[in-house]
């Protein structure tokens, strides 16, 4: 593998890493569910209605593992079928992840540790995602790559919000303890605001390609998180 290739792999290996965390956290709490734990009030809201959890549990993690490996441009040079085929799903997961986690936000019982802001801050990131992903489908049927682009990376940005997350939290806790509610709202909202500012960046400062393919049956229609 030559060092360009090498380097074309830090980003999804990175993106990787960055969903270790809440792919074991949320593996544990399929195995709970899985295996009849004992019902507390930490868990209960899930133990009552389990289908929404497994739901973005599952679709979270395949859409920010497959998701990745959108940002492997040699990659998806290479293998333009695996991209679209990858693309045709990542639509849907994305969609379920954001659906699943408003549903939750808004009928599951409000944790604790959560707060009213909290909510409000799901709710609009949420939305967002779920917006941003069926924005960059309906730019690619009209041909529109760069939009396409665009919105798909600002979904999958929203979507890798609770791997940020840990490393907001992480030197809040070790400094000063657990957050209190407020607290705990301004670290989790920070992990999407800093993600959808990198993925702004992102969006900016990357080559333009092509901004439209030309109409008509002939025409590629990829779908996927970054332009060909």
């Amino acid at each position: 593998m030559t060092s360009s290739a090498r380097t074309g792999w830090l980003v999804p290996t990175g993106l990787i890493l960055l969903s270790a965390v809440p792919m074991i956290a949320g593996g544990v709490r399929l195995g709970e569910l899985a295996a009849g734990a004992e019902v507390t009030p930490a868990n209960a809201r899930f133990f009552a209605s389990p289908l929404p959890v497994v739901l973005h549990i599952v679709s979270s993690v395949v859409y920010c593992v497959l998701g990745a490996f959108q940002f492997a441009p040699r990659f998806r040079r290479r293998r333009t079928g695996w991209h679209r085929a990858a693309g045709r799903l990542l639509v849907p997961l994305g969609l379920v992840s954001a659906l699943s986690g408003l549903w939750m936000t808004l009928f599951y019982a409000l944790p604790e540790s959560d707060s009213g802001l909290l909510t409000v801050i799901r709710v609009v990131f949420g939305a967002a995602m779920a917006l941003s992903v069926v924005l960059g489908f309906v730019a690619v049927r009209r041909g529109d790559i760069a939009r396409h682009r665009a919105w798909m990376i600002r979904g999958y940005a929203i979507g890798q919000g609770a791997g940020t997350q840990v490393l907001t939290h992480l030197p809040w806790t070790l400094a000063l303890g657990a957050p209190g509610e407020f607290s705990r709202a301004m670290l989790m909202g920070a992990g999407w605001v800093v993600n959808v500012a990198v993925a702004e960046w992102l969006i900016r400062r990357r080559p333009a390609g092509p901004a439209r393919v030309p109409a008509g049956p002939a025409a590629p229609r990829p779908l996927g998180l970054a332009d060909r």
